[in-house]
């Protein structure tokens, strides 16, 4: 059944008795009714102590059952026995009898809950939810749907194991059965609470797969270093990392309270937990939209223009790049935190390229403005070729992730074709060329090129040139056309890179050769 039954008397009286808030009463319980957990806090106190009332043997409910989806449950229950009866050192505390009503209805008014530490109770009530939504309205997002999520202090799982403790041992006391499937996790419970009330006040839809994030961050400092004892019990379940500012993660505590045995968690931690002064506080209540990606082709016409910014040993050598005269303007457009730029292959600062243009993306990571028309998108592409002559974009448009992988495949294998302005240091005559426009499937053996030796590893790398079309212009200057495989050095086919390529062009005239101008075509 989804709500409470005889067999759960006990463990309402008792965790009433020792301050647990009724909606963790409830999880204990393996009460699996999300609309039980949704009542108002004072209706379910209430509901719990006529709950206790009620001397019937029959089964007696809260309220009417309600088919819900299965719930998400966690184990607390460790594999290995230990002792029934222990207390703080080593045995469980003495608490009240759980026939003794008064007890119950004394301390049962509102107090901040032993387990939750008031996640259950204040935190779920409309001033919260509106202070929430106003977060969220104030960081003018665009969204249709959202999903929530709920950062908590981990030591909320070393207090839900001493409370777990409290009911079992208590369980075994009467002879009762405990539940196979554990409690309702915390989590779980809290959202079944606040779905309704976010998607009311903010007019769209919970969804799982949705791409904008509402988080909420607790903390307790009251009880923060509750979790420290698990350190020297289970030290290789602690170990620093890089990106977390304690070794006292949710996971780490997680892993640690299922390996320290119940006997030696006794001796360190009470059992029931004590009742805490202060409620939690929400730390952070922040806001994230998936990000955006878009894409097109862009054309540079400079020769004094990298694709992404040109910074040496810290200093920038160009006042602008390809990158950044794209970006800026869709950073602003999409109000996005920042953004991650690629594109397929790349060019020298001093090779344009032209023709259809080289393939890019762009990564708006956490944008505010996410509902582009084609028509919006036409515009903010004129936007970028009106604002520079140095490049052209086209085929701007909005794609998703795994088109960006496509981008990237298969490189090695695409055919670039090129435009060279060749310079020779000897005379040469159109029939001296002529030769070149018959070589067909020329392999080259490219080493690493010096000029980018310091990015690069060192390899011998196999390349093709696929086709060649020579156009005489003066005794020393021809163009040179070529359909090469993705990835050729064209500078170094040129010039040779002091033997580094070979064969190279001046190896194949006999003579030195060098290039002027290149271009992507």
């Amino acid at each position: 059944m989804s709500s409470l039954t005889e067999k759960d008397r006990p463990i309402v009286q008792l965790l009433l008795n020792t301050g647990t808030c009724p909606r963790c009463i409830l999880r204990f319980c393996c009460v699996g009714s999300q609309t039980l957990y949704r009542c108002p806090y004072k209706d379910l106190m209430k509901d719990l102590k006529e709950f206790l009332k009620n001397n019937q043997e029959k089964e007696d409910t809260v309220c009417f059952d309600v088919a819900d989806p299965p719930c998400k449950r966690i184990r607390l229950e460790h594999t290995e026995e230990g002792p029934d009866e222990l207390n703080h050192n080593g045995a469980l505390q003495q608490i009240p009898s759980v026939n003794n009503e008064n007890t119950v209805m004394e301390n049962s008014a509102v107090k901040v809950c032993n387990v939750c530490l008031g996640v259950l109770q204040e935190f779920c009530e409309a001033d919260f939810v509106k202070k929430v939504c106003q977060k969220v309205n104030s960081a003018d997002y665009q969204f249709t749907s959202f999903v929530f999520s709920v950062s908590l202090p981990p030591q909320l799982s070393v207090r839900e194991r001493a409370a777990w403790l409290l009911v079992k041992q208590e369980m075994g006391k009467l002879g009762l059965p405990l539940a196979k499937d554990g409690i309702v996790q915390l989590k779980e419970a809290y959202k079944w609470i606040i779905h309704p009330q976010l998607s009311e006040e903010l007019g769209v839809p919970a969804d799982g797969k949705s791409l904008f994030e509402v988080s909420v961050v607790f903390a307790h400092p009251e009880t923060e270093e509750e979790c420290h004892f698990l350190a020297t019990a289970c030290p290789d379940c602690f170990k620093p990392a890089k990106n977390k500012q304690s070794v006292f993660t949710r996971m780490a505590v997680i892993k640690a309270l299922e390996k320290i045995k119940e006997e030696d968690f006794l001796k360190h931690f009470p059992c029931p937990p004590t009742s805490p002064k202060n409620l939690c506080v929400a730390l952070e209540i922040q806001c994230n939209n998936g990000a955006v990606f878009v894409a097109g082709r862009y054309n540079k016409y400079s020769r004094n223009l990298p694709q992404t910014p040109w910074i040496i040993d810290g200093e920038r050598k160009l006042e602008s790049s390809v990158e950044e005269l794209i970006s800026e303007h869709l950073m602003a457009e999409f109000k996005a935190d920042s953004f991650n730029f690629s594109s397929s292959g790349r060019e020298d600062v001093d090779v344009r390229t032209l023709g259809n243009g080289r393939p890019f993306a762009i990564e708006l990571v956490n944008p505010r403005r996410i509902h582009f028309t084609a028509e919006d998108m036409k515009g903010l592409q004129q936007t970028i070729n009106n604002s520079s002559d140095k490049i052209q974009v086209r085929d701007l448009q909005l794609v998703t992730r795994s088109a960006i992988g496509r981008m990237k495949e298969g490189e090695e294998e695409k055919t670039k074709t090129y435009s060279a302005l060749v310079w020779t240091e000897k005379a040469i005559q159109k029939e001296d060329i002529a030769f070149l426009d018959d070589i067909k499937e020329l392999k080259l053996d490219q080493k690493t090129p010096l000029r980018v030796l310091h990015r690069r590893p060192l390899a011998v790398r196999c390349r093709i040139i696929h086709t060649m079309r020579s156009e005489y212009i003066d005794e020393h200057h021809f163009r040179l056309h070529l359909k090469t495989q993705a990835g050729t050095y064209i500078k170094e086919f040129v010039h040779g890179d002091f033997g580094r390529t070979k064969p190279n062009i001046g190896s194949l005239l006999n003579r030195t050769a060098d290039i002027l101008e290149l271009d992507v075509e």
